[in-house]
């Protein structure tokens, strides 16, 4: 089955640096698009960032770009994202998502709180 692990959240000052990881399984990795998204407290979760199949588009939300990388290891089922100049807005619990067969399948999230 469809397995998404998140892992690299943190507790971080403004202006830090965090680098996310989701391991993949149970699927051809290599043949999906990858996402980002995010939940603030209290907010909707929302797409943070997304990566082609084959790493070769990607896609931001613009509160981030800029700061942020996505990117992805086909050799190792991972997509990572990189993020940069965190700001207290940044928090959230960070989920990795995949489309398989029409259905989104969500890690169990890794918390990224931004506070000095």
């Amino acid at each position: 089955q469809v397995q998404l692990v998140e892992s690299g959240g943190g507790l971080v000052q403004p202006g830090g640096s965090l680098r996310l990881s989701c391991a993949a399984s149970g699927f051809i990795f290599s043949w999906y698009a990858m996402s980002w998204y995010r939940q603030p407290p209290g907010k909707e979760r929302e797409l943070v960032a997304g990566i082609s199949s084959n790493g070769g588009g990607t896609n931001y939300q613009d509160s981030v770009k800029g700061r942020f990388t996505i990117s992805r290891d086909n050799t190792k089922n991972t997509v990572y994202l990189q993020m940069n100049s965190l700001k207290p807005d940044d928090t959230a619990v960070y989920y990795c998502n995949v489309v398989n067969n029409e259905r989104n399948f969500w890690g169990q999230g890794t918390q990224v709180t931004v506070s000095s």
